[in-house]
């Protein structure tokens, strides 16, 4: 606090607009600050061509064209009528033009329904619009209206103070958010007075973080109480589960974090594109060389006339230029003929034919997940073609290889370990109906308190989520006997294993929301079959006596009728009894594992019922609710790795922190003690965990600490420092969390189940074979990770493994330069030649953070590239990303990543590709990738198919277009050698500029976007093939076809020439016959390369043919004077009367394409 008065710069004051409500704006006290209108639109009816054109002209192409049209109209050196020149850059101008125009247009319709959103301000005391909102006024929200603005929650309709948001809009998450309402602020329940507030808000500057916000409330008496984001209700959000909420506008327009947050799409840009680039320059110089040529060789032939020609006319004092100045000019004359080398119409069209391949992506039906419904997503729309080019790929493991749909399966238990046997197995019972049916039967509560025994069906083989949980029979009759003895609840470890497993969460508890199917589709109710007696235990008896139920007893068929007769028969169906009020609540969690956690508790009758920012309302086994005082709640954090909830036990009323958190983050924290038991307990349960992990489970730790009243008195002070800070807050209260978890008292941990998706290992083996090297960069222990890493096949049983582990960077150095050397040694052995050696890698975090150390970094590359495969474990997000730049960078190949929650964000945006996974955690992997996917099984397809088709598509089209202007330009280059290098052409200049622009023009496009040169059956069943694709573009093939299009641009140019050698014909009966072979000539140089033809192809291919002579004949017949003073008129009509058109058109179209067919 004191910081933050030194550091006013990064404040801002804020008080309410109610005492100035009528005032003009020169009084407003919070009139600097923006409205809450928002505008994202790029340009204004006024300046939208000038701004247009400025940012078109950003393109290097754009200025080229248009010099050389502005060039045209110089009249010294100008190649065609100046109006005709401008049509092309014209045409290319104005498509982009209304292109923009029309998404600004959407932007500002978005916009303005935007703003006129309506809501309820309190300063105006009616009903108002977004864009009326300002800094200061108090906002009434109501459920499931949108915030219109960043608010600080000052009262909720919750008795608690509590509201729930849904934060979809801004990260994607589903799971519903409690926020808090800062108390002892506004004290006028249950309806809310903004007259009564006359406090300060002091708050932060606005920033992107969604996550973090530091305020505090200044009181009249100069008292400040601290929040943060938990009390904060984001622009965007929609409010759920809660009647009506007000909030204090702190943040509004495009300062809100919301707005702040609302980039544009990043721009990259493809491998393919660069080397285009490089390409174009290559057709500069091309293009230079020729009209340097044309320039000398026009000064040549000057020189070479005896005395000045008669076509060339003096100016108007008879004086005629100098053969040196006449080809000075004709070198910039030339430029304007031969502009067409370089391709005005190929960034249009490979824009479109990368739209037509992001259709035919998205709607593959083998990329459709049919159980969540999603197809893939396309969001960076420029980079298709490098899915063909990835060399590595980098994937998280939970969520991403895993299904990430948690189950829990074992626990640990004061050392002793309860393997739930019961949850993989299952029953047959063959009077259901199948043989094959299987029936899994979940028991909640122990009858030896007084409950009764619910039995659930499925048709399942085993559970499916975390709510379907078999409780251990050893592990009941243990709560059983703790909860039989007198007493026991308050000092049971058992109980409080459980009461850790329920409270020490963010689990919210809702009966508003839909409640969860928690069996299958499938499942099927059969009350006619099984029932269950439900009666009063006359003895203390075991739980197992009640639950366990013999299939004997589910025999006798039971009527409907019977359901609630006196004997206490009662049926049993697949949903718990009508009443248990427990079944119907509905569990919000924002993770998986807390979900799962929290379902085990229930199974054993420890049910969470309510939670609220100030308390925790639990159902114990024997029926009876406890509500424990929520003191405080130290959330995750990717540095402590661990979480606490500081509550107050209702019975024993001790100040209890429960802990959770990463095995190796808690036991360094245990209580130091030399008690024999207590040190066999610490070392059992890590025993178990270490099993845990090699089975693949995942694995948390579970602690409780009695913390003393004068403790904690002294710890809250700080907190309350801590939470009240400005500068540094999340240091200071990430402090005060490690001053209080520390002397924790071990209770047990638990193994949780993440299964392998579907097709895992296939995928791997599959972008193995296709030369794709793979890493997996994981935060599980490497216990966890290298068994999950043979079971996806990163790794097999026959590889060499390294597994780098240590803890100095002297040893780090020294085992990687052994491992080096002797990598290197089997490699360049003469007998392993022929051998393909697995080598994989499998490194931990710390030993991690050495290696990338700027000394270490070059040795570890050279040790990973040569590594089939590699498996970093213990990593943190920043590490994931760092490693993908390192290898991006040092080794200069393609990279991919592909995650699923946020902690894979740094890594998805450091790669060339980033792929996010709609998984269990949320949208944010999703939000800040180039493509999203719903199965990590998807990923070979879209690589190893779509890849591969979009890169070989786009690169063959590009070398097609360059191919195509080259052999086109080159006949008016051939011309000039008998033309005087005047700069004349024998092709009419509207046939000219339709020939690129209409005749010529969509048939590549089609080229790129439908070709196939290998079936998709064949790419994914020889994998091999997509590695052979990528040399697709190279220097090599783009030189080749420019050869190619010199040779056939001699062949349509002089084998016209000598039929027609000595002839009377005119210009533009002998340009006519070259127009038409060139035409046929690169229309069937396309066909000789498209390799899978269709309906399409054909429809194409004839209707380019079909337009030419329609365009051409109409053309043809009427103008008569369009290009004075040659003129066009009934020349190609006359061709066409001629059989010596017909013999030119075949023997030179052949002639010209039987290199390319052979």
């Amino acid at each position: 606090i004191e910081k933050m008065g030194r550091n006013k710069k990064d404040i801002r004051n804020l008080v309410s607009n109610l005492p100035y409500e009528g005032l003009g704006k020169t009084k407003q006290p919070n009139r600097y600050f923006p409205g809450n209108a928002i505008k994202t639109t790029k340009y204004t009816l006024l300046l939208f061509i000038p701004m247009n054109l400025f940012e078109q002209f950003h393109r290097l192409a754009n200025i080229y064209f248009v010099c050389l049209a502005i060039l045209n109209f110089v009249p010294v050196v100008n190649a065609f009528q100046p109006e005709v020149a401008l049509i092309p850059i014209c045409v290319i101008l104005s498509l982009a033009a209304l292109k923009a125009a029309w998404e600004d247009f959407r932007r500002y319709r978005s916009d303005r329904k935007l703003n006129n959103t309506p809501c309820f301000i309190y300063s105006r005391f009616t009903k108002s619009r977004w864009k009326d909102v300002r800094v200061g006024d108090f906002v009434k929200v109501v459920c499931n209206e949108i915030v219109p603005a960043d608010l600080l929650l000052l009262h909720s309709s919750d008795p608690s103070g509590v509201c729930h948001i849904e934060t979809s809009n801004l990260d994607g998450e589903t799971n519903l958010k409690q926020r808090r309402a800062m108390s002892g602020i506004c004290i006028s329940d249950p309806e809310f007075k903004p007259e009564s507030f006359n406090t300060v808000v002091v708050c932060e500057k606005p920033n992107n973080n969604l996550n973090h916000f530091k305020c505090y409330v200044e009181k009249p008496d100069k008292d400040k109480v601290g929040t943060g984001i938990e009390s904060l209700l984001l622009r965007g959000c929609k409010m759920r589960n809660t009647h009506h909420a007000v909030g204090f506008v702190v943040y509004a327009g495009h300062e809100t974090k919301s707005m702040l947050n609302n980039n544009a799409p990043r721009y990259k840009r493809s491998k393919l594109e660069r080397k285009l680039n490089t390409d174009v320059i290559f057709c500069v110089i091309l293009l230079l060389s020729m009209c340097l040529v044309g320039a000398l060789g026009h000064f040549l032939w000057l020189q070479a006339l005896p005395s000045g020609p008669p076509y060339l006319v003096p100016d108007s004092n008879g004086h005629l230029d100098s053969p040196s100045l006449s080809g000075f000019y004709m070198f910039f004359t030339m430029i304007i003929l031969l502009q067409i080398l370089i391709p005005i119409s190929l960034y249009v069209s490979i824009e479109l034919v990368k739209i037509g391949q992001i259709y035919f992506i998205t709607n593959d039906i083998d990329l459709h997940d049919d159980e969540t419904d999603r197809r893939v997503q396309c969001k960076t729309l420029n980079i298709t073609e490098d899915l063909g080019q990835i060399e590595y790929v980098f994937s998280d493991k939970t969520g991403t290889l895993t299904e990430n749909k948690m189950v829990f399966r074992r626990c640990s238990i004061m050392g002793t370990e309860y393997p739930h046997k019961e949850n993989v197995k299952c029953s047959t019972f063959e009077h259901a109906l199948t043989n094959s049916l299987y029936i899994i039967y979940i028991l909640y509560v122990s009858t030896c308190f007084g409950g009764f025994a619910a039995i659930r069906l499925a048709v399942l083989g085993e559970p499916e989520s975390g709510e379907d949980v078999i409780p251990d029979r050893k592990l009941l009759q243990q709560i059983s006997r703790a909860g039989n003895c007198s007493g026991s609840q308050e000092i049971d470890p058992y109980l409080d294993f459980f009461l850790g497993l329920a409270i020490c969460n963010t689990v919210a508890v809702s009966m508003a929301t839909a409640q969860r199917q928690r069996v299958n589709a499938n499942s099927v109710s059969l009350p006619h079959i099984f029932t269950s007696w439900q009666r009063k235990p006359k003895r203390s008896r075991s739980i197992l006596e009640d639950l366990v139920v013999e299939e004997d007893h589910f025999n006798p068929p039971v009527k409907k009728e019977d359901f609630e007769d006196t004997t206490g028969l009662q049926m049993c169906s697949l949903h718990a009894p009508s009443d248990t009020n427990s079944d119907n609540l509905s569990y919000e969690a924002e993770s998986p594992d807390e979900a799962a956690l929290v379902y085990a508790a229930k199974a054993y009758g420890f049910t969470l019922l309510n939670r609220t920012p100030d308390s925790v309302t639990l159902r114990l086994p024997s029926g009876e609710d406890l509500v424990f005082e929520v003191l405080d709640t130290l959330t995750f954090d990717s540095n402590r790795k661990r979480m606490s909830v500081l509550v107050r036990h209702p019975i024993t009323r001790e100040y209890v922190l429960y802990t959770k958190g990463a095995d190796y983050a808690i036991m360094e924290l245990l209580v130091k003690t030399e008690i024999p038991w207590q040190k066999n307990i610490a070392a059992g349960t890590q025993h178990h965990l270490d099993c845990y992990a090699k089975d693949g489970l995942r694995t948390l730790c579970f602690t409780k600490k009695v913390v003393s009243y004068k403790e904690y008195e002294s710890w809250s002070v700080n907190r309350q420092r801590a939470l009240a800070a400005i500068d540094h807050r999340e240091e200071l209260v990430m402090d005060t969390a490690v001053q209080l978890e520390t002397g924790l008292s071990l209770l047990g941990a638990t193994g949780i189940e993440d299964r392998l998706q579907e097709s895992v290992p296939d995928t791997i083996v599959a972008l193995r074979e296709a030369g794709i090297q793979v890493w997996v960069l994981t935060g599980d222990k490497p216990e966890t990770a290298v068994n999950i890493g043979y079971a996806c096949r990163l790794l097999e049983e026959e590889d060499l493994v390294i597994n780098m582990s240590c803890k100095n960077k002297l040893v780090c150095t020294s085992i990687l330069d052994c491992t080096l050397e002797e990598v290197r040694r089997y490699s360049e052995d003469p007998r392993n030649v022929d051998t393909t050696q697995g080598i994989s890698l499998v490194i931990d975090g710390c030993t991690l953070t050495m290696a990338l150390s700027s000394d270490l970094q070059d040795r570890f590359v050279d040790l990973a590239k040569r590594c089939r495969s590699v498996l970093c474990c213990r990593v943190t997000p920043l590490q994931k990303s760092r490693v993908v730049k390192m290898v991006r960078e040092k080794l200069k190949v393609m990279t991919l990543a592909v995650g699923d929650g946020a902690n894979d964000v740094s890594m998805i945006q450091a790669a060339d590709i980033g792929i996010g996974l709609s998984g269990q955690e949320g949208m944010q992997a999703v939000m800040a990738s180039d493509f999203a996917i719903s199965r990590f099984k998807h990923l070979n397809k879209l690589i190893l198919v779509h890849g591969h088709w979009c890169y070989t598509r786009l690169a063959n089209m590009i070398i097609y277009f360059f191919y195509k202007n080259v052999a086109y330009v080159n006949l008016l280059f051939w011309y000039q050698f008998f033309c005087g290098f005047s700069g004349t052409t024998m092709i009419d200049y509207w046939l000219m500029i339709f020939f690129n622009l209409f005749f010529t023009s969509v048939p590549p496009i089609m080229f790129g976007i439908m070709d196939r040169d290998v079936s998709a059956e064949m790419l994914l069943g020889v994998p091999e093939l997509y590695r052979m694709g990528q040399g697709e573009y190279t220097f090599s093939t783009f030189w080749v076809s420019m050869l190619d299009a010199f040779y056939q641009s001699l062949v349509c140019f002089f084998i016209p020439y000598l039929a027609y050698q000595d002839s009377d014909i005119d210009v533009f009966t002998f340009g006519t016959p070259l127009n038409t072979i060139s035409l046929f000539t690169i229309i069937l140089h396309l066909s000789i390369e498209i390799k899978a033809w269709t309906v399409v192809h054909w429809v194409i291919m004839l209707g380019s043919v079909a337009l030419y002579f329609i365009v051409t004949l109409v053309y043809s017949a009427i103008c008569v004077s369009c290009n004075p003073p040659s003129n066009p008129y009934w020349i190609l009509q006359s061709q066409m009367a001629d059989p010596m058109f017909y013999l030119l058109c075949i023997i030179t179209t052949v002639v010209a394409l039987m290199p390319r067919y052979y």
